[in-house]
Formats: structure tokens, sequence, C-alpha cells
């Protein structure tokens, strides 16, 4: 398949004797443009898109083949039953050998962000303070004050890491303020810009110190199924001391199944009566065709990810190639799961004022993502958006073709070479 905007071709996901080929290379430059999501529709044509959290892949033929079926029955109703939430059941077995997803303590929810809201809602009080890890994916920011709860930020380490010791004194001190307050974290578990992936044993030393000072753990989960190889998802309702903690996990990342909204909030066993007063109404959120396409890809969609796992494997070392030889100036830190790397352009001085101090807009710019919008026609997602420590810094999306991404890079170094 040509990915330089060339030839025509036909998606295919099949490659030799059945295997599944690299979704990201299944589609060329010109047939992307032609989509109407965000991620290109946002900007001009001429610009590069490696921002919101989309990819450039078709959907895994098990999904598409469900959602056709239930199209072509007339089966577009409300959802029903527990089909999705034992799918997940058996997915996490087989992935990570963990058998903790109870259907009685799992409901479904409209998305993870949604879903963050509505159990932040049964663990704190309006005005009260739910903790994140910056820099932190932006809309923790938005939907938690839109929510009317006060964010609180306990910084990543310089290493991109959860700092325990920050951690534990911001809990401390939350708690020391007022004895009462039911204090919530809101954990991004795999890290949401950075691509960390937090270990077994960081997550339990986080699962202790909630505990010590009685803070509701809200795990993000929705990275789970990527993660790249050197590194291990440990779910978080899996660690000692995490019973009365949540987790909130959605095919939406894996499968690219972003406009086909579906997601369910798990309970550990200490949780499940705090689950149980979420509102009903809540739960017919939930698109049914996106409960039968998350369905199927947690069901069938083993091959066609660990295609696309390879594929984004190969641009994680390709991008880190092309960094040092584009942008010896910028920091790059192999990101360990996700799609997403963080890049450090503090060196560049571009640190310009944003156009917003509304953390809420997730399109705003300043300093090197609004530089290489503007003199490299690539767009990237502004650092300043993630909280503390994300100024100077911009995330950018590698789930694209190999071709797109030499393209992208070329451009953005030839830009900064052009300011001397």
């Amino acid at each position: 398949m040509t990915t330089d905007g060339g030839s025509e071709t036909t998606a295919d996901t099949s490659g030799p004797a059945g295997e599944i080929a690299n979704p990201l290379e299944v589609f060329t430059l010109d047939q992307l443009r032609r989509r109407r999501s965000m991620k290109w529709r946002a900007h001009p044509a001429d610009v590069l898109p490696l921002w919101v959290a989309e990819m450039d892949v078709p959907l895994a033929e098990p999904v598409a083949d469900a959602l056709r079926e239930a199209v072509d029955a007339g089966d577009t109703g409300y959802p029903a039953g527990t089909e999705f939430a034992e799918s997940l059941a058996g997915f996490a077995v087989r992935r990570w050998k963990w058998d903790g997803v109870a259907v009685d303590r799992a409901a479904m929810i409209p998305d993870v962000m949604m879903g963050a809201v509505q159990v932040l809602r049964l663990v704190t009080d309006p005005g009260g303070p739910v903790v994140v890890n910056s820099p932190v994916y932006a809309p923790f920011y938005a939907f938690i004050a839109h929510d009317d709860r006060r964010i609180v930020e306990a910084p990543l380490g310089p290493d991109h890491r959860i700092d325990p010791q920050t951690l534990e004194d911001t809990f401390r001190d939350l708690r020391r303020r007022d004895s009462s307050a039911r204090i919530a974290y809101l954990l991004s578990n795999p890290h949401n810009p950075t691509g960390t992936v937090h270990t077994r044993e960081e997550l339990a030393t986080v699962a202790q110190s909630a505990r010590r000072y009685g803070v509701r753990v809200v795990a993000d989960e929705i990275h789970a199924p990527l993660v790249l190889p050197g590194a291990e998802f440990t779910p978080y309702l899996s660690v000692p001391g995490a019973e009365d903690a949540f987790s909130l996990m959605s095919a939406t990342k894996g499968w690219n199944l972003a406009g086909i909204k579906a997601a369910l909030a798990l309970a550990g066993p200490e949780a499940a009566d705090d689950l149980r007063r979420m509102p009903e109404e809540v739960h017919h959120g939930a698109s049914y065709l996106g409960v039968i396409a998350h369905t199927a890809a947690y069901r069938h969609g083993d091959r066609w990810l660990d295609a696309l796992l390879t594929g984004l494997d190969a641009n994680r070392a390709l991008l880190g190639r092309l960094v040092a030889e584009e942008l010896p100036e910028v920091g790059y830190v192999r990101p360990e799961g996700t799609y997403l790397a963080w890049l450090d352009c503090r060196a560049l001085a571009a640190e310009e004022a944003p156009t917003s101090t509304d953390l809420a807009v997730v399109t705003d710019l300043a300093g090197p993502a609004k530089l290489f919008l503007d003199e490299a026609r690539v767009a990237l997602s502004s650092g300043h958006i993630f909280g503390t420590g994300g100024a100077g810094h911009v995330r950018l999306n590698f789930a694209t073709s190999q071709g797109v991404l030499r393209e992208a890079l070329g451009r953005m170094g030839a830009a900064v070479r052009r300011r001397g």
C-alpha cells in the first residue's frame, strides 16, 4: 500500500497466508484526507495531523463484520445484557492473566471520561479535591472542573513516572486540611501523554498510600491494550490495597472506536456498593452499536491488535531515529505504551503565551506546537494543555504510516533549521 498520496489502493487487512497486514500501512494519504473525523477536518489539507488520539487504520474485520450484521438486521436498539463485560473478562484473562473482571461489579457507561465524572460523583463532594499526576490527559482538567470538583496536581517525576513521595505528600496535606474530606485520585494507566506504563510495584505503592489517607482511586485504563514490547500492563484493581478502587476500561483506543462510544466501569470488591449507586440512566448512555463493536473487539480482535502493536513498535523505533536526526535539540523518552510520544521542545525557545487560559480548550496552541503548525504544517497537541510540566512540550501521535511520520519529522526539522 502507498502512503504518500500516490496511486489509489483498496483497503485490505490480510497479508500472505492469512496474516493480518500492518493496519498502519493500509490507507494512502489521499484516502485519509477524505475522512470527516476531527483529526482530518480540524486543519487545512496541507497540514499533517499528528495530534488527537485517532489512528490511521481500518476497522478490524471482526468489528466491521459485527457492525454490518447488526445494521443489516436492523438491530439498532438499546444495549442490554452482560456480554460486553464478559468479553472484557475473557480479554483480561488472555492478555493480562487477570481474572478480576467480575460481571456483577461492572457497569456500562457512555465513555471513559463520562464514566470518570459519574464515579467521582459517587466518591467525592462538590468542590472536593481530585488529585492528578501532571502533565496528564487534558480532558481530566476540563471534566473535573466542569463538574465542580477541584484539581490538585501531584506532578510526575523528571523520569515521567509517578513520584511516590510527591503523591504521598499531596494525600497527607489534603487529609490534614480536612479530616472528613472525600478525596479521589484520578490515575492515568498507562499514562497519557508520556506513554509511561506503571509497574506493579509502583501501583502497589500508590494503593498503600491511598489506603493510608483514605483516598479513593479511579483508574483510567483506556490505553491498557496498547502496551508495547518491553513493558507489561498491570490492572490497577489487581494490586493489593485496590479493593475499594475503580477502573474505567474501553476498546476505544486499542481498536480506534472513538466514534462508536461504549465503556465499562469496574469496581473492586469494597467499591461494589458505591457502583450500585450510579444512576440507572447513566448505563443507557452507551451506544448499542458501540457495545456491539467493543464486544467484538475484545472477543475476536486479538490478531488485529497484535498486528497493530507490531506496527506501533516499528513506528516507535522510527520516531526515535527521526527525532535524533531531524530534531537533535528535542528530548524524546521512548514511550512504553499508547501511540503517543511526549517531546521536550524547551530548547527551541518557542515559549509563546497560549491564546486561551482555559485548559479545556484542547485545540489551543502555544510555543512549539504553534511553531510546528505555522512553519512546518504539522499539527501536534500543545503541551501546556496537559497541566503543570507541559509547557514547552508537544504530544505527537505516531499511529500513522511510516511515510507520514518521515514527512512530518522532515518538515519539523526543516522548520527548526530555518529559524537558525
